[in-house]
């Protein structure tokens, strides 16, 4: 049994080098979801008994909250790397760290923590890598504090995050000013710890894994018109989870198969949570060949998570003015839409994406400058951008270190005119271990070089 898998910092530097690909097809399975893992591991923490989860996500931005929850004494077994046994320390049994947590790349642990260490009664130090350095933390540090958290950041309103424990919670009723899943899911983790009731008012749909989850493990939540609430008071049970596969790490092999000559892709076992649907919705709109076949639940119906096999065959992309009430239902898979109306015929605009901006890299800017570096005729907008479709030709991209980003301009080469260098990539191992070898499997060029 290993119990204690070492947490690899992507403090390397790595390139990825693409070669024109004609043909994409095969059948895969991508990584466990990401946003699930890290809830998986943190409810399982909080609830009393073992909690046993299948498909997890053995990701760099997974184990630091995995690294996190064992430094604040729960125990956590691993029989393989997507296997995981969480034996629950309870609503109150969270132990002082001995030093600050570091939650490496990954502003999703960051900001769930944050909820959670906001109703401990030990101080707690939250800390991250160069990029998550520098993310930002207000967002999720105002409603905290609304509700009588002890949490402070730098000047900048950035990291480090600062808990003193101790501090009576109480609920409160928020609108988010920007519709987000880590902010609403840390408010909710606090509630647990606070009394009365707390609401949270969304602008708009986000990702809804935190109350599924809760409702997994015996706490429901309530959520009608826009508006989720939770009343303090109840318990967390122990339970199964079984991770499907990660829709957004499933979106960059839609578009290889959707901008290959020729082949099929199948994809299987796929999660199909109605509030991360977005890029299909998107892609279908630009024409794309997607079918869902087998839809089903993995969990109890209601109260878990659907899935499904994903079929795409190659097809004429057109360009579209992107609906903003999708962005949120995609935000995370924008960086493949950019690739996609680069590739498209006609123009596609994109608005209301200004999020993007605040993602592990400035996505908007990064993904233009790239996109430019290729040929693209595209034009920067504060939310977004207008991208007139065509060829893109070879050239060298900068990431900015941002794993989406990276494999977004690694599908690219899949249909440029000439390879594509691109540098600062070893954070695709945060969200998408074993990348290279899955876009390998269904016929795309791609090779890494250590720099």
């Amino acid at each position: 049994m290993n119990d204690r898998p070492a947490m690899q910092q992507p403090d390397r530097k790595q390139t990825i080098l693409t070669r024109p690909t004609r043909s994409v097809g095969g059948r895969i399975q991508v990584p466990g979801d990401k946003s699930i893992s890290h809830r998986a591991l943190i409810f399982g923490a909080l609830a009393d008994g073992t909690t046993d989860i299948q498909g997890f996500l053995p990701g760099e931005d997974c184990l630091a909250t995995m690294a996190a929850l064992r430094a604040m004494g729960v125990d956590i077994k691993q029989s393989d790397t997507t296997t995981i046994r969480v034996v629950g320390a309870g609503l109150q049994g969270l132990a002082a760290p001995a030093a600050p947590l570091d939650m490496g790349n990954s502003g999703t642990a960051m900001r769930l923590l944050a909820g959670l260490l906001s109703g401990q009664a030990f101080d707690s130090v939250l800390v991250g890598d160069a990029s998550l350095m520098q993310r930002p933390m207000q967002r999720v540090a105002t409603p905290l504090r609304m509700m009588g958290a002890g949490i402070t950041t730098a000047d900048s309103g950035h990291p480090p995050l600062t808990m003193t424990g101790g501090q009576p919670l109480h609920g409160i009723e928020y609108k988010l000013p920007v519709a987000s899943a880590q902010v609403k899911s840390a408010i909710l983790l606090a509630a647990l710890y606070a009394t009365g009731r707390t609401t949270v008012i969304e602008p708009a749909v986000t990702r809804d894994h935190t109350e599924r989850m809760l409702a997994r493990f015996g706490y429901p939540t309530r959520h009608a018109g826009g508006r989720v609430s939770l009343v303090p008071g109840g318990r967390l049970t122990a339970t199964r989870i079984d991770v499907p596969g990660d829709l957004s790490s499933a979106a960059f092999f839609l578009l290889a198969g959707s901008i290959a000559d020729r082949g099929e892709l199948v994809i299987e076992n796929v999660g199909l949570n109605p509030t991360r649907t977005g890029i299909l919705q998107i892609l279908k709109r630009m024409g794309a060949e997607i079918l869902v076949a087998s839809p089903g639940a993995i969990d109890t119906p209601g109260e878990g998570e659907s899935s499904g096999t994903i079929i795409v065959r190659p097809a004429r992309l057109h360009g579209i003015e992107l609906p903003t009430e999708l962005v949120p239902l995609a935000i995370d898979e924008l960086p493949i839409v950019f690739i996609a109306a680069a590739l498209a015929d006609g123009q596609t605009v994109i608005r209301g994406a200004g999020e993007l901006r605040h993602k592990e890299s400035d996505r908007i800017s990064v993904m233009v400058n790239g996109l430019r570096a290729l040929g693209a005729d595209i034009q920067e907008r504060p939310d977004g951008a207008i991208i007139q479709g065509g060829a893109l030709s070879g050239g060298e991209i900068d990431t900015g270190g941002d794993h989406r980003v990276a494999m977004a301009f690694a599908v690219a080469g899949i249909a440029a005119q000439a390879p594509i260098r691109i540098i600062d990539t070893a954070n695709v191992a945060t969200s998408f271990p074993g990348f290279i070898r899955d876009a390998g499997d269904i016929g795309m060029h791609l090779e890494t070089v250590d720099d």
